[in-house]
């Protein structure tokens, strides 16, 4: 790209391409795998050395490839270029989630904490909680700290986000004979049913048969 106004960065190199181009190759399947696409610039990837390198020579391959002339085999092949390139950015993020292992122990302690006082703070009149509200709690973008979550604990955000929702919903329905769906609205809920298929889903068994077994076994 050629600016008409000073350049302030004349070393960034990158790469920009149009999802039409790889339409029909196998990189068409497994684009929506690379979730860095959703991060935003302050969680971008910082490269070593040798990771530069290897970054370098997948944009000569393109580069030299759609330098070449246009034959039924160009798109595949840069596609495939790209796709490599992609699946290098994927592995130096596993690589930068593990050696940040300090910062990623902090935001995980900072969602614990804040996924603990949603519901002792009121927020469930708020609603269900969500991965887009803790995200923003500890300042990252969605797609990041799925994946950081993902990396750090091995279950997804969403999935402690209905981990903490169920053990809010055993207390309420120990503690209390609340009807089933004033817990559900409680835990901000805005259908009951939906809220009898998640703790089905994570439980294996319905809130009232939780409630009926809770019952059998103080008695």
């Amino acid at each position: 790209m050629e600016s008409e106004t000073d350049v302030l960065a004349p070393d960034v190199i990158g790469l920009m391409f149009h999802p039409d181009l790889f339409y029909g190759t196998p990189l068409a399947a497994k684009i929506k795998n690379y979730s860095f696409f959703d991060y935003s610039q302050r969680e971008a990837l910082h490269l070593s050395l040798d990771e530069r390198k290897l970054f370098i020579e997948c944009l000569d391959r393109i580069k030299n490839e759609i330098e070449h002339p246009v034959d039924n085999h160009t798109a595949e092949i840069v596609a495939s270029h790209i796709q490599m390139l992609l699946d290098y950015l994927s592995r130096f993020y596993e690589r930068q989630f593990i050696t940040r292992r300090k910062v990623n122990s902090d935001v995980l302690t900072k969602f614990e904490k804040a996924l603990k006082e949603y519901y002792a703070d009121g927020h469930g009149k708020d609603g269900v909680p969500t991965v887009n509200y803790f995200a923003e709690i500890v300042n990252l973008t969605p797609g990041y700290f799925g994946d950081l979550v993902k990396k750090e604990t091995g279950k997804t955000a969403q999935e402690l986000i209905s981990l903490r929702i169920i053990e809010f919903a055993k207390q309420q329905l120990t503690a209390t004979d609340d009807d089933i769906s004033i817990v559900a609205y409680d835990l901000g809920f805005q259908y009951p049913q939906h809220f009898s298929r998640m703790f089905k889903r994570v439980t294996g068994i319905s809130p009232t048969q939780f409630r009926k077994q809770i019952s059998i076994g103080y008695n």
